[in-house]
């Protein structure tokens, strides 16, 4: 056999096998919408649950990843290209970005994690059948806040005017203020609220919120918070002022409370829905799942810096002491 002739033999068999292949298998293609920064603690708990569900990016699942970075704006164009480039879903985390979300697309699976009640904000129909295209879950962060104000004032007895953080920019909020005074009046709390609406806004805010006789705070939830509350915890400790948070990271940046649902395991929960729907479950039919656990984490370090000496009682049902 000749060179010519060999190179048609070969030609001709690789296109028969060719011919005669399987196509390619397409490759689910998620996309992942968030308000802050590529936080690894709450990231990577997403990318914890897809390897638990036998996910590999970029080998059986492509994750397109879009990080607005504090900046609400940028939302709305993530979401238009995340619909553009295909994504078979759509993971939105926070408030935010599944508001973007849900703006953007009628049809394409949004997986949220809600902060506020979902079907009280009209966001979906039920609990144990959302309808529409929205499902995931809800960490009732809020309902929470009359419970720290418990906690607040069994730490410290003396606390009577409790600085209210509040960003009234934040869907839910003055509902939310509307609810922490009906708690706090049973406990004898007056409720004095700082509205804020950027970081520069900080520091201003506690130092009116000082010099009007405050003695504690409560940080109520908002995205701008989240993301500067490393600040916001150092603020609290230079005003003196013991505080009870809703998320660890103020904890862990030196405040002095937290209690709420353990977002990372929330982060890694949203898999579990990605799973299913890219299975062939529909949004509309899969239940809103809460957290079965809340967490007391409590900073001794920073209970020092202010003065104050938390009660056995308190201590003895944390699950987190940072000494």
């Amino acid at each position: 056999m000749n060179r010519r002739d060999f190179l048609l033999t070969v030609g001709t068999v690789a296109w028969y096998a060719g011919s005669d292949a399987q196509p390619a298998v397409k490759m689910p293609r998620v996309g992942y919408l968030a308000f802050g920064g590529p936080s690894q603690r709450l990231h990577e708990g997403f990318r914890q649950g897809l390897r638990e569900f036998g996910y590999v990016e970029g080998r059986n699942l492509a994750v397109e990843y879009r990080f607005a970075q504090g900046k609400a704006s940028a939302l709305d164009a993530f979401a238009e290209e995340l619909i553009r480039l295909g994504v078979d879903v759509i993971v939105a985390p926070d408030p935010p970005s599944f508001q973007a979300a849900m703006k953007a697309t009628k049809t394409i699976p949004i997986v949220m994690r809600a902060s506020t009640d979902p079907v009280a904000s009209g966001v979906v129909a039920s609990f144990a059948r959302p309808g529409g295209n929205v499902t995931g879950v809800f960490s009732f962060y809020s309902a929470l806040n009359g419970k720290r104000m418990e906690l607040l004032k069994e730490a410290v007895p003396a606390t009577s005017r409790v600085m209210v953080l509040m960003n009234s920019r934040y869907a839910d909020a003055r509902k939310e203020l509307a609810a922490a005074e009906a708690a706090a009046r049973p406990l004898g709390l007056r409720l004095m609220p700082q509205d804020v609406h950027d970081a520069g806004g900080l520091k201003n805010a506690f130092k009116t919120a000082r010099a009007e006789g405050a003695n504690g705070l409560l940080v109520l939830r908002s995205p701008l918070f989240v993301t500067n509350a490393a600040q916001i915890a150092s603020l609290a400790t230079e005003a003196r002022l013991p505080a009870v948070y809703d998320d660890t990271p103020y904890v862990d940046a030196g405040g002095l409370m937290s209690y709420g649902a353990d977002l990372r395991e929330l982060y890694r929960h949203t898999a579990s829905y990605v799973d299913r729907i890219l299975k062939g479950a529909k949004p509309a039919e899969l239940p809103i799942e809460q957290p079965t656990k809340v967490d007391l984490a409590v900073n001794l370090k920073s209970a020092r810096l202010l003065g104050v000496r938390i009660p056995r009682s308190v201590l003895l049902r944390a699950d987190r002491v940072i000494e």
